[in-house]
């Protein structure tokens, strides 16, 4: 029994201490928000070579138009 109690006294406390946190940062506990980009959408591609996606404005295209994550994998082509 004494077990349950203290099970129990923890698991108060580590909601307290995640509700807090939350009610700090304005959001859930962890979740962090890109500055500057306002919460707008942004487009994701995916490399023509090794399938990573980024974001569009970080892309480097080659002259057929495909997205490629760096200039190495640019230069190797795709896959």
């Amino acid at each position: 029994m004494k077990y349950l109690v203290l099970v129990l006294v923890v698991a108060v406390v580590v909601a307290a201490m995640l509700s807090r946190r939350r009610s700090r940062t304005g959001g859930p506990a962890g979740a962090k928000r890109s500055p500057g980009r306002g919460g707008q959408a942004v487009t994701m591609l995916a490399c023509a070579h090794c399938g990573l996606h980024l974001p569009r404005e970080d892309a480097v295209m080659d002259a057929a138009g495909r997205p490629y994550c760096g200039s190495a994998h640019r230069l190797a082509g795709p896959r």
